[in-house]
């Protein structure tokens, strides 16, 4: 405030300033007024004067010259040959007006002989007689009119022109505004009739230049080919071609018969082959060692392969991931030093795949990156240095480890982000073995919500209880007192039931080379070790197989549905709400089957084979529970139990 008032006030000074300036302005050009008719008076007395004199003064000079030098002589100066038309009139009038004879006030050069006789005989007539009267002659006078030179006075006060319009400004009438508002249109039409054709000219020269074939010499040609990021754009690009026409969906489909259409699918096998990936570059002569769906992405399948002995120049082991929207080729492939015996996606990073290796090797591949791994453990004795047939990554989001176990009976626990050391080892023995204490570990699993607590099968036909930390009454390490004993050969595969019904949790399948599977409820976790050997039972054996069963797998969605694979390539579905004893459904592929996997929704599950080849089977009804299955299913699993 006291600046504004400070601005105000300097303003107000400045004010009275250019007022005081404007006044004392006004003062002086009054006093300038004032005094010039005093001043053009005294010179004009003294014109008036000094006239008389020339005329009445010395006889013997002539009055004639003397008036021809003052009138106009050449040669003479502006100020000697006579003042202006203002001072001459005035003169002349002064002369008249002493000697009583009227002056003209105004005078011109052929009007001078006119004034001289007037002036001459009112001289005659005004002297006393008896003086002799000087004789006058006629003479041409040239009289110069100089305008006065024009003051201008500039007023500080004055900020802003008034509009010089001319007051007398000829209206313009309807047919002359008609006029010049068409010329206007006109010129506007044109000009934006140029403007489109420049526009026009412009955009067909560009087509003219993009319709133009550019032709690329050899060089250029064998240049672009040969880049990879050409190869690299021809890929994606042609992938998603690949997908849009893979896509089955008819079209031509007519929607008034569908009811009928339903009734006619409804009537067929329920377990139906829905695709079957195999490409020669990727499974020629390679055999799938096991499967894995991305739990971000429910159409993407890993699928891993050992080695082609009839291709040593090629990678020993591949991971392929496969697109049930892309049959022919795979979205991507992964290479790896040595047969890749295991692949599991990440459950928290859709974009790595992890790999246990037959070197015994961790491998981790990013869908990012290109095709070799970004991370692999180091061939050390810190890690493993045998087979690893077992893969599980457990924990949180924020907090989750990779546990790996081979067949050396070595378990180890590594972060993703770091696999030059295992961040924990065990060690897992048996005093109890006649030649090693080691177990060759060939599966494991863990129960729902278990993360340090996990079931292992052996070779030797045994799963056993191994706790990751000590606990009361058991210590880290292998329990070798509480033993699942059944399989006379060894176990390919160990699955817990998922977690869609939390009190079947406890229940897992053990798939062996004996020709049987079977189903068993493990010890709790959280009770004491046995301090004496004790052998737990199946609850329940399934031997209608005629070759090795290879994987066994629980439906994630319906608690008594679960799947088997031997090695007749028989896939067969197995609701224990139905029978025991025979599986509900089961399909033929012709060559063994190695690996089964479930999609989150359970509605596909994909086997892989011997030849390469991974088949996808839609389930059918089988995928949706009833709503009582929950509750046969847990009579019947109470029922076993006794």
């Amino acid at each position: 405030m006291d600046q504004r008032r400070e601005e105000l006030e300097k303003k107000r000074a400045k004010l009275a300033e250019l007022r005081r300036q404007r006044e004392e302005r006004k003062r002086a050009a009054m006093q300038v007024r004032e005094q010039q008719p005093t001043t053009s008076s005294k010179i004009d007395s003294q014109d008036i004067n000094d006239l008389v004199n020339s005329l009445v003064g010395d006889r013997a000079r002539s009055p004639t010259s003397q008036l021809s030098t003052a009138s106009g002589t050449p040669g003479l100066s502006r100020e000697a040959s006579g003042v202006g038309r203002d001072r001459s009139i005035s003169s002349a009038t002064s002369v008249g007006t002493q000697i009583g004879s009227p002056v003209p006030r105004a005078a011109t050069p052929g009007s001078s002989a006119v004034a001289g006789s007037t002036i001459a005989a009112g001289v005659s007539s005004g002297f006393p007689a008896g003086q002799r009267v000087p004789e006058f002659k006629t003479s041409e006078m040239v009289i110069f009119d100089f305008p006065p030179k024009e003051k201008i006075v500039y007023n500080k006060e004055v900020q802003t022109s008034e509009s010089t319009e001319a007051p007398d400004t000829v209206l313009l009438t309807e047919e002359e505004i008609e006029r010049r508002v068409k010329e206007i249109r006109e010129k506007d039409e044109k000009h934006r009739a140029a403007k489109e054709e420049e526009r026009a000219r412009r955009e067909t020269e560009a087509k003219a230049r993009e319709n133009e074939i550019k032709r690329l010499t050899d060089e250029q040609r064998a240049g672009i080919l040969e880049s990879s990021d050409f190869a690299t754009f021809v890929d994606q690009k042609s992938r998603i071609v690949e997908r849009a026409l893979d896509e089955d969906y008819d079209f031509m489909v007519d929607y008034t018969l569908a009811a009928a259409k339903d009734a006619e699918d409804t009537s067929g096998e329920r377990l139906k082959l829905a695709l079957a990936f195999h490409d020669d570059k990727v499974s020629r002569n390679r055999s799938v060692m096991d499967l894995a769906w991305s739990s971000r992405f429910p159409e993407l399948v890993a699928a891993a392969y050992n080695r082609n002995p009839m291709a040593p120049n090629e990678p020993d082991g591949i991971v392929a991931i496969w697109n049930t929207h892309l049959r022919e080729r795979p979205e991507f492939v992964f290479y790896a030093p040595s047969d890749v015996l295991r692949v599991s996606f990440s459950e928290f990073n859709p974009n790595i795949v992890v790999g246990g290796a037959y070197s015994g090797q961790i491998l981790l591949w990013d869908t990012r990156s290109k095709a070799h791994p970004v991370l692999k453990t180091p061939l050390t004795a810190n890690g493993h240095t045998h087979p690893v047939y077992s893969l599980k990554v457990v924990g949180s989001t924020n907090a989750h480890q990779l546990l790996s176990a081979s067949t050396d009976g070595l378990v180890c626990s590594w972060q993703l982000d770091m696999l030059a050391q295992p961040q924990e080892a065990i060690e897992l023995t048996h005093p109890a073995h006649l030649r090693t204490d080691e177990v060759s570990v060939t599966c494991m699993d863990f129960a729902d919500n278990e993360t340090t607590a996990f079931i292992v099968g052996t070779a030797e036909g045994v799963a056993y209880q191994v706790n990751r930390y000590d606990r009361a009454g058991s210590k880290a390490g292998l329990n070798g007192f509480d033993a699942y004993r059944a399989h006379t050969a060894p176990i390919n595969s160990i699955d817990f039931h998922p977690p869609s019904a939390s009190e079947f949790t406890d229940l897992f399948l053990t798939a062996s080379s004996d020709w049987t599977m079977r189903l068993w409820r493990a010890r709790p976790a959280a009770k004491p070790a046995s301090t004496v050997p004790s052998d737990i039972r199946p609850l329940h054996v399934f031997d209608a197989f005629d070759d090795y069963v290879y994987d066994a797998k629980w439906s994630p969605v319906h608690p008594s549905v679960f799947a088997s694979a031997d090695g007749t390539g028989r896939l067969s579905l197995w609701n224990l709400n139905q029978d025991m004893e025979l599986p509900a459904q089961s399909v033929a592929s012709g060559r063994a089957l190695n690996k089964l996997a479930w999609d989150r929704s359970g509605r596909r599950i994909a086997a892989g084979g011997v030849d390469g080849t991974v088949y996808v089977y839609d389930v059918g009804d089988l995928s949706a529970p009833r709503p009582d299955d929950h509750a046969k299913f847990a009579r019947i699993a109470s029922e076993l139990t006794a």
